[in-house]
């Protein structure tokens, strides 16, 4: 293929900037969606069954499906929302093909306890760092512990479009190469040009305070599609997909196209600029949102987080009464976005997935988490102030599962050196 806008080498500054940041190959992809898809194809023999969490963006649980795997809902930590292996039965382990981390809202899973049993057991780990391009874990950036990683240009670089897979072998940088340029579809003058003028419509209806034309403009163009948290699941349609033989991306096209419809784009030349310049500013980015991170970590909203602040992507509050915040943010046109209620298995059933063997941990966190984004921290505190926002009591179960976890991870912390003293 000749070198040009849109082609590999084409890529090659954005993956450069991306190899220096995380330290292993890194495969330049138009959504981190399809990146996903063709990490769990490679990884994933056919019906495999892939542990996840429920508290999720259903693209991501039809990219499981459409991958011909198997969603299996895993126990989340109700303070957090990160996954509870201590409450993932052995029954459960023994009978999986890969896991994939979310690390939700950047806060991280456990990758360094989930290294170790994937590796005890000889499956993939897969990394979604959408959400933790700046989080860390054990002094390891997220998103370097695994087979692979994937991680979106969408969220703290702000650029709309674009994202990784990223890879431990370098080996298999030509195979994931093909296997993306296969999907991916040539690029469209009209898209490109839609994309160009994005930024600016968005700032124009913000000035103009115009937020139901915006919604409007973004629905027509196919970018903010869902009128509740979660699109409709349409289980007639997501049967016949699933029936297919083999089952291939585009029977599920219209369910992860949602909200993205060029998620299989070849980008252009503009898209690729603004991505580069947008990432070669990600640092001071990261900055705002570990600074926000610290204002909203230190409220009455906020559990607390152990080390030093996260640049979480998004920091969620949890608040007695979500719908009334939600209102009173959005009077001050701070709109809040990254719900993921009901956890996928209540939405889906499970026909389509596994069941997590302890959702209510999950449920209530999905019910009570009010994402806020770090870089408005301070306009968002003001008005969950004025409001009289109640903070949701942890539920006296999920607490003392928390303590019997931090007893659990004390020791085996403590085992090794005493060993070594003995």
């Amino acid at each position: 293929m000749a070198s040009g806008e849109g082609c590999p080498a084409a890529f090659a500054a954005l993956e450069e900037l991306m190899r220096q940041r995380l330290g292993r190959e890194c495969l330049y992809v138009p959504s981190c969606r399809l990146g996903l898809y063709v990490a769990l194809r490679h990884w994933c023999p056919p019906g495999g069954r892939v542990l996840m969490s429920p508290v999720n963006d259903d693209v991501i649980f039809f990219v499981v499906l459409a991958a011909g795997l198997r969603p299996v809902q895993a126990p989340l930590r109700a303070e957090d929302g990160s996954l509870d292996l201590a409450a993932v039965p052995g029954s459960v382990w023994h009978g999986l093909s890969a896991v994939l981390t979310t690390n939700l809202y950047g806060n991280p899973d456990p990758a360094p306890e989930l290294r170790a049993r994937c590796d005890a057991l000889g499956i993939p780990l897969i990394e979604d760092a959408a959400h933790a391009i700046g989080s860390e874990v054990a002094g390891q950036p997220v998103g370097s512990f695994g087979e692979a990683s994937v991680f979106s240009l969408s969220k703290h670089t702000g650029a709309k479009t674009g994202g990784f897979l990223t890879v431990a072998d370098p080996a298999l940088r030509a195979p994931l190469e093909r296997a993306r340029d296969d999907l991916l579809q040539p690029k469209r003058l009209a898209a490109e040009l839609a994309y160009g003028l994005r930024p600016y419509a968005e700032a124009g209806v913000r000035g103009l305070r115009l937020v139901g034309a915006a919604r409007a403009t973004l629905r027509l163009l196919g970018l903010e599609e869902r009128e509740d948290i979660r699109m409709e699941l349409r289980p007639g349609e997501l049967k016949q997909a699933m029936s297919a033989a083999p089952v291939a991306l585009e029977d599920f096209h219209s369910w992860i196209r949602v909200d993205m419809h060029d998620y299989r784009l070849r980008p252009g030349g503009l898209r690729l600029r603004r991505t580069e310049r947008l990432l070669t500013r990600l640092d001071s980015r990261l900055a705002g949102h570990r600074a926000g991170t610290r204002l909203l970590s230190a409220t009455e909203w906020a559990l607390p987080r152990p080390g030093p602040a996260q640049p979480l992507f998004r920091v969620p509050l949890l608040v007695e009464d979500r719908d009334a915040a939600i209102a009173a943010l959005a009077r001050r046109r701070i709109t809040t976005g990254y719900l993921y209620d009901p956890p996928l298995d209540a939405y889906a059933g499970d026909v389509f997935t596994d069941p997590s063997p302890a959702p209510e941990a999950a449920a209530w966190f999905a019910r009570h988490a009010l994402p806020v984004d770090p870089l408005r921290a301070e306009a968002a505190i003001s008005v969950l102030t004025e409001l009289g926002a109640r903070p949701a009591a942890l539920p006296a179960a999920f607490g003392a599962a928390a303590g019997r976890r931090a007893q659990h991870h004390a020791s085996e912390a403590s085992g090794p050196r005493d060993r070594d003293r003995g």
